[in-house]
């Protein structure tokens, strides 16, 4: 209902006397972090560089079937569902309930980084008692069943972290409900349902100290005493479920609204959002990709590149930069500054194209296309910039980087109408030139 002008002037008026109009505080903002393209951008390097200073590193949504990738120290750490924020001792990490947890990956995952090194984990974990619980059920392309978790959660039928260490017996019934369910859809699907019990009730109780009520931990974080918090988007904005290259996304939003939705705080708390692209564009899986260079050029990229899913283990498909994709990103997130990483990849190469617009007919279309089919049959209009022949990786400030790179980047930024804030020229922390 719309406020009358009565309601207005009212509003407007001071409280009654002995009366306390209720505080507007907005409390801290949150920096969100977010791919910008099809993923593999680099955003766990981001996350890693930022949150040496975050109080607290969230993930919003999707699950195991995303992999960040970080050097400290010589040390390579691959995180799937863990924020890469859990390599800082003092902060916290939380699985927020947007995410969907499979159990046997998560402790995986942690106890595979603590031989690396990753000591403490477990006592610096929140995670979310509204978040839905992955199978160990493998019916889909990454094997993780993350797909049905999603489905089950839209339907109804999904079981969350809360049941599991609720009551078990009544949490064992819908289990074998969800069994059954899966099994109408997949019936080749055989499971040993009280073997799947019995490690899902020995995982409640090592995952029963990190669980909390997500939604009043992160609304005391926002309203306490300043802290620095920092998002981690997982997969990107072209794999969006409703913003993506449907159908060929992932199950999530993976755009700045999931950080609202997947953690439950207000959009009056988002502060920063960082995108991160690559200085050239990859994608895995099928799909239409305009940019695409099925030659010598897709070659080194991906060769160059070490350009292989940290998840999949499959090649990822290569090409030049699509600004077309990266504008649309910034049209649906509001980016406040790019990340733009493995600008060092393009060393070698003697000229450079970028795709700055697609033609349809001859004609150029101000839109990103919905339709699969549309998007296959775009013509992409590039502008050629010379290669700079130089090794930049050693690059650790903007004056370190050679001219003709240096024009790439800015043309970059005032293409899509975004500062980029750090440049990426290697693998390791220091190799991020920040550039304010």
């Amino acid at each position: 209902m719309l406020w009358s002008g009565k309601d207005q002037k009212n509003a407007n008026q001071p409280a009654a006397t002995g009366q306390k109009r209720p505080r507007n505080d907005a409390g801290n903002k949150v920096t969100v972090v977010l791919g910008a393209q099809w993923g593999d951008e680099g955003k766990g390097k981001v996350v890693d560089l930022l949150a040496t200073e975050a109080d607290i590193v969230c993930r919003c949504q999707g699950g195991n079937n995303a992999g960040h990738t970080v050097v400290v120290d010589g040390k390579e750490y691959d995180f799937h569902l863990l924020p890469s924020g859990i390599i800082n001792p003092k902060s916290i990490s939380l699985i927020g309930n947007g995410v969907v947890i499979h159990l046997p990956g998560l402790f995986e995952e942690g106890d595979k980084n603590d031989k690396k090194g990753l000591k403490g984990w477990e006592k610096r974990l929140i995670v979310s008692d509204r978040a839905h619980l992955g199978t160990s059920m493998k019916m889909t392309p990454f094997r993780k069943g993350i797909g049905p978790a999603y489905s089950s959660k839209a339907s109804r039928t999904g079981l969350r972290v809360c049941d599991l260490l609720g009551d078990f017996k009544d949490f064992s019934t819908r289990f074998k409900n969800l069994v059954q369910q899966y099994q109408s859809m997949y019936p080749s699907l055989t499971v040993d349902v009280e073997d799947q019990l019995k490690k899902l009730k020995e995982f409640a109780e090592r995952l029963r100290p990190m669980v909390r009520d997500g939604v009043y931990y992160m609304y005391e974080a926002l309203h306490g005493p300043p802290k620095k918090i920092l998002v981690e988007g997982a997969n990107a904005a072209l794999l969006d479920i409703d913003f993506g290259t449907y159908p060929f996304v992932t199950s999530s939003n993976c755009t700045v609204g999931g950080a609202c939705t997947g953690l439950g705080i207000p959009p009056m708390n988002i502060g920063d959002v960082f995108g991160v692209a690559k200085a050239y564009t990859t994608r895995v899986g099928i799909g239409a990709f305009p940019t695409e260079q099925l030659n010598a050029i897709g070659e080194l990229l991906q060769t160059r590149g070490h350009e292989v899913g940290v998840t999949t283990g499959r090649k990822r498909r290569c090409g030049w930069l699509d600004l077309v994709i990266v504008r649309y990103a910034h049209m649906i997130n509001g980016f406040t500054a790019i990340a733009l990483t493995k600008l060092d990849i393009l060393d070698v190469l003697d000229e450079i194209k970028v795709g700055v617009a697609y033609k349809l007919n001859g004609k150029r279309i101000p839109h990103f296309p919905a339709n699969m089919d549309v998007l296959q049959k775009v013509e992409v209009e590039y502008e050629t910039f010379p290669g700079w022949k130089t090794d930049t990786s050693a690059a650790r400030k903007w004056n370190d980087l050679p001219v003709k790179a240096q024009n790439y980047i800015r043309f970059i930024e005032n293409h899509i109408g975004v500062p980029i804030k750090w440049v990426g020229v290697g693998k390791s922390r220091e190799c991020m030139i920040q550039m304010f």
